[in-house]
């Protein structure tokens, strides 16, 4: 006989779409509108697996996790959330959880999830909360690209492994690299960040191992480097891609034998570090041309986590330029500045080559230069208004054919605007009328795939044909892309 899954939800309609996918996977189910219900019913009886929402009237679902790890430490535990950020992630793992799906999810992969937790004996280890840092965080987002990075932050906070973050500049890798040590074993532990690109070669080698006293010319007392100034912590090697290739060696040699010399030491000095190093470069093709050794790049790639650059999460800029013109105004002590619909939507459509920091360095500038409160599409930084945004759903002018002959007169710029600005709903309302009037039946089912083939090619064709990218720019599931490409003749 199958185990049982129990779902549990404040939500009727998450528990019927829910407890219907699983039964089509014939896969028993059971809910509950509350975790106390559910925990009494476990009294009598033990299901396989369970889905539970984290936020619920009565017991929460950290609660829930934490009575789960007292009773039942190897049952697998799922937690589904509308409220998903870092720090419900970071919780939902270290108080036990399974897997954190953020709402709204794709049914697809929910079911694939319930299906692997009920094949896994013992699912996750007890952890005791009593240490978990509460503070917030100034990672923000909620889109499917986050979710992904929360993932990994959350999976890697029981751990001390190395791990190396990928983003382009700007994207934040230093605020995951701090999120990872705030929710380590080492959180109580320096954290030492220091930047490989921006100090001169001939003094990185002190700056990271330190020097004793005559080592070289102006060394008048011996300094500790940053590998002993991050004992027991964690050390943040940001842009490792630019390291000079002596100290790829002094490095890997520390990260083989953890132990490092000082500059004109003799002693071996232990290094009980954590290292977490971030670049913005590809490393595999500077292995690849030699300007990188590959055997410090396995050693520092053991756990990958890549940020998402903004314009793969634009969903997310609303917030986060609130969150920053909120910042801005109380450091310059004025009145918060507030985005018209105009001027948001054209923050949402910027490609943003500089990322949140080119973001945040756009909200100080409308703080300190916009005339009013409210922020107007006038009132942007000069850059984002003359430059075009990332490449999006109007084709050029010059593209628009002109109609007539030669020497016919082309239609004015203004026109031809106006033609491609006709709204695309306009155009759907049309289409679904003319149908109704012939007697159509079914329409949905007709217009539907069309609808959904139209959208599928463009995310492709936005992401140069990654699935995976694509499914994420669409919030469909990496199992619901594929499918949808089979259904509609796409493959």
């Amino acid at each position: 006989m199958k185990a049982t899954v129990w779902i549990i939800d404040d939500d009727p309609s998450i528990r019927w779409v829910l407890e219907k996918a699983l039964q089509k996977a014939e896969i028993p189910v059971r809910s509950f509108a509350d975790a106390d219900l559910a925990l009494r019913a476990m009294a009598r009886e033990r299901p396989g697996a369970v889905i539970s929402d984290l936020r619920m009237p009565g017991l929460d679902g950290l609660g829930f996790l934490q009575e789960i790890q007292q009773r039942h430490p190897q049952l697998p535990v799922i937690i589904i959330t509308a409220h998903s950020d870092l720090e419900n992630a970071v919780a939902a793992f270290q108080g036990g959880a399974f897997e954190y799906l953020a709402k709204p999810f794709d049914i697809d992969d929910a079911v694939s999830l319930v299906q692997r937790a009920l094949s896994v004996e013992g699912a996750q280890a007890s952890e005791d909360e009593a240490g978990f840092d509460r503070r917030a965080t100034e990672i923000i987002g909620e889109s499917p690209a986050m979710q992904e990075v929360y993932r990994a932050i959350g999976r890697l906070s029981r751990s001390s492994i190395n791990v190396l973050i990928l983003g382009e500049s700007g994207s934040g890798k230093e605020l995951v690299a701090r999120a990872l040590h705030r929710h380590s074993p080492r959180a109580n532990e320096p954290f030492v960040a220091i930047n490989t690109a921006a100090i001169p070669a001939e003094l990185l080698e002190s700056e990271l191992f330190g020097h004793e006293k005559g080592a070289f010319t102006g060394a008048v007392q011996a300094r500790k480097g940053r590998f002993e100034q991050a004992a027991g912590g964690t050390l943040f090697l940001d842009e490792i891609g630019d390291m000079p290739a002596a100290l790829q060696t002094r490095l890997l040699r520390v990260l083989s034998d953890g132990t490092f010399y000082r500059v004109g030491g003799h002693a071996p000095i232990r290094a009980d570090v954590r290292i977490l190093a971030a670049t913005h470069q590809d490393l595999q093709a500077k292995v690849r041309d030699g300007s990188f050794r590959e055997d410090l790049y396995h050693r520092l790639n053991v756990i990958s986590v890549h940020i998402p650059p903004l314009r793969e999460r634009r969903s997310d800029i609303p917030r986060l330029a609130r969150y920053f013109l909120h910042r801005a105004a109380e450091s310059l002590g004025v009145e918060v500045k507030r985005l018209s619909p105009e001027a948001e939507q054209r923050m949402i459509e910027w490609s943003w080559p500089g990322n949140v920091r080119q973001l945040e360095n756009s909200c100080r500038w409308i703080t300190v230069m916009a005339p009013s409160q409210r922020v107007e599409l006038g009132d942007l930084p000069p850059d984002i208004l003359q430059q075009p945004s990332s490449p999006v759903e109007k084709p050029a002018a010059a593209e628009v054919p002109v109609v007539g002959g030669a020497g016919a007169p082309e239609e004015p710029l203004e026109e031809q605007q106006q033609v491609l600005a006709l709204d695309w709903r306009t155009l759907l309302q049309k289409d679904a009328e003319a149908r109704l009037r012939n007697g159509d039946v079914a329409v949905l089912d007709a217009l539907l795939p069309e609808f959904e083939r139209v959208l599928l090619q463009a995310a492709l064709d936005a992401s140069r044909g990654h699935k995976q990218l694509a499914a994420e720019r669409l919030g469909w599931g990496r199992n619901t892309i594929a499918r949808k490409m089979r259904s509609l003749g796409m493959e």
